[in-house]
């Protein structure tokens, strides 16, 4: 048996939401921070969209290290054939919580995994739903007094006084967040980084 270490996990994603999911399942890791461009045009089909960005940060972070598994993920919310991505300003902020409100939409989140030594390339996307209650203005400027929108798609995140906009949910929880923990477990599973 060689005493060579261990393949490295490497997480190509800057968003804590997702170290902190990734933790919870009990594998080490470190974090890059990919420096790619990610598309996010409204109007992509944000399967397309979510898939295309987490591949770009894995494939980014993998070219660099070759025997490190490198993992990428991005997410996205979808209403009414359009793309949510991080609002750019509370305005925008506010503009899509009303358009959120009282509805049903979809979060979608595609996951990557790299290891270009080997050559593998594991690309799943997975799909929740989240219906919100029906939000009037006052709702919405205390939600936005509360929580740091800016750097979440749709301008919420459900694990931060979600009892002010959310009235349910259906599919994976930790998915909405932004790491569907299920689907990452088989993957990582499958390719030996754990048990």
């Amino acid at each position: 048996m060689s005493g060579a270490p261990p393949p490295r996990l490497l997480l190509a994603s800057a968003s804590p939401r997702r170290r902190e999911l990734l933790a919870q399942l009990g594998v080490a890791f470190s974090i890059v921070t990919a420096e790619v461009e990610e598309h996010e045009e409204a109007a992509t089909d944000p399967r397309v969209m979510v898939a295309h960005n987490a591949a770009l940060k894995a494939d980014w972070a993998a070219a660099r290290e070759p025997t490190a598994f490198v993992l990428g993920a991005d997410t996205t919310v979808s209403i009414d054939g359009l793309a949510l991505n991080k609002p750019c300003d509370l305005a925008e902020a506010r503009a899509m919580l009303r358009r959120l409100s009282g509805r049903t939409h979809r979060v979608f989140t595609g996951v990557a995994l790299r290891r270009h030594c080997a050559g593998l390339r594991v690309d799943e996307t997975v799909m929740s739903e989240v219906t919100f209650k029906p939000l009037d203005e006052a709702i919405i400027t205390d939600y936005l007094a509360r929580v740091n929108t800016l750097d979440k798609a749709g301008g919420y995140g459900i694990q931060e006084h979600s009892e002010l906009i959310v009235a349910g949910h259906a599919g994976s929880f930790s998915n909405i967040i932004g790491l569907p923990l299920e689907t990452t477990k088989q993957i990582l599973t499958r390719a030996g980084l754990l048990a």
